[in-house]
């Protein structure tokens, strides 16, 4: 989880020749320290305390976004360096927060538009004294703002202004939204003396779903061998069947340079499948993908595997499970920001493993929330720092491990060639971002 300081954001246009660490290097020095770092966040307005959102977390281009309670879906935003900017990616669609029609007119809508490097892609953090940040897009100069303080409210650019509805706190995916009950009474400053107190109940409520109970081993409704990699573009849905690896794919070991089950495109979404032994290479993602309520009974050589080129891209599992993993459940090979969530491992080796001696580096970030790891196992996750990685773990429940010979979260010293080499365990409030309260043993 990250450290509890809130960062008040204004989102506004920058011009499109501005590079993202200079509209950084210009915020005074007492802001500069708290802008977030690349991650996954939920986006709190200041004045409604309600969070930006891609309504019923649709896939569509086009899609205008809204302002609607936050704990829905279509809420995590990955928040990421590029040229003009920071870029906002939506973790369920892969798609970005764009203008419609590019326009620089005030009034026109925020949508979700496939990802481009165009300026209107690239929104800067820019800012307005002590921690809040107003805001910056680099094709029109105007700021991301509601409608109204409703929930619903369509989200619009307007001129940017010292009005709180064009502010807006940052909270790592999977946190509590703290800032959603003080925001709102913002304008009342005694008044929010209240509010703030009972925070603390607030969170608890928000952490409950993250520290949910999570569903038993689901059955399979029916099979289906597979003898050559099935391709995914768009969205796929299983059908809860169990598909296993046949002829080719009919290996079960831990040799390298296998061939998965399912191969990802970029914005890929799979759903509702159970991979069977012998499992191959489980999956591929080759750019931003999701993983919806799939479910692996034995990890062949990795469950799936993060590929790809871009800083932008994320891979998000929600849901399912993996089980007689020998080595890594999840690769992290390409750069970018994996998800795992609601999700449950048992009897492996490594839940999460950046790579530690690809021929090619890159920062690589993680955010685990709500995972249930269930003894034997040797650690939860794996990061290189000295390539910049980082992971945020939260509502992490470990069962069966008295002796918490379980790591959490390992650091490693990444090479490009030979054996990687342990440099540490445990949080450090930089690399391994959580605190004893975000791990709880039964």
């Amino acid at each position: 989880m990250l450290r509890k300081t809130t960062f008040r954001v204004r989102i506004a246009v920058c011009a499109a020749a501005t590079l993202a660490g200079a509209g950084l290097a210009a915020a005074p020095a007492s802001a500069s320290a708290l802008v977030p770092a690349a991650g996954s966040y939920t986006l709190v307005n200041a004045a409604s305390g309600l969070c930006l959102t891609v309504p019923s977390a649709s896939t569509a281009d086009g899609v205008q976004l809204v302002q609607q309670p936050c704990g829905g879906s279509g809420q995590t935003w990955t928040l990421s360096d590029v040229s003009g900017g920071r870029r906002l990616t939506a973790a369920h669609s892969g798609k970005c927060a764009g203008i419609a029609g590019n326009s620089t007119s005030a009034g026109k809508a925020v949508v979700q538009q496939a990802c481009s490097t165009g300026a209107f892609h690239a929104w800067k953090l820019e800012a307005a004294g002590g921690s809040a940040y107003r805001v910056v897009n680099a094709g029109s100069a105007k700021c991301l703002n509601p409608a109204s303080a409703s929930s619903g409210a369509a989200i619009k650019q307007n001129s940017c202004d010292s009005a709180a509805g064009k502010s807006w706190t940052l909270k790592a995916a999977g946190s509590a939204p703290t800032a959603e009950p003080t925001a709102a009474p913002t304008a009342t400053a005694k008044p929010t003396a209240t509010p703030t107190a009972t925070a603390k109940p607030t969170a608890a409520p928000t952490a409950a779903p993250t520290g949910s109970p999570l569903p038993g081993w689901p059955a399979a409704k029916g099979a289906q061998p597979v003898t050559s990699t099935i391709p995914v573009s768009g969205p796929y849905d299983g059908g809860m069947k169990r598909f296993y690896g046949s002829g080719a794919l009919g290996g079960d070991g831990q040799d390298e340079s296998q061939d998965p089950i399912f191969r990802l495109a970029d914005g890929a979404v799979l759903q509702n499948v159970i991979i069977g032994s012998p499992g191959a290479d489980g999956i591929h993602c080759t750019g931003t993908c999701t993983l919806k309520n799939v479910w692996w009974e034995d990890v062949g050589e990795d469950a799936a595997t993060f590929k790809g080129t871009s800083a932008s891209q994320t891979m998000t599992v929600d849901g399912g499970g993996a089980r007689k993993a020998s080595d890594k459940v999840f690769q992290h090979n390409g750069p970018g920001t994996f998800v795992i969530k609601n999700f449950q491992v048992a009897d492996f080796g490594k839940l999460y493993r950046s790579c530690g001696n690809c021929s090619k580096q890159y920062a690589r970030h993680v955010v685990v929330s709500n995972v249930q790891v269930t003894a034997p196992g040797k650690s939860l996750v794996g990061i290189n720092p000295n390539y910049g990685d980082t992971a945020k773990l939260s509502a992490v429940t470990v069962i069966g491990d008295s002796g918490k010979k379980i790591a959490i979260c390992e650091r490693y010293k990444g090479v490009t060639k030979g054996e990687p080499s342990k440099t540490g365990s445990g949080p450090d409030g930089v690399s391994c971002v959580y605190s004893a309260s975000d791990v709880t043993y039964k």
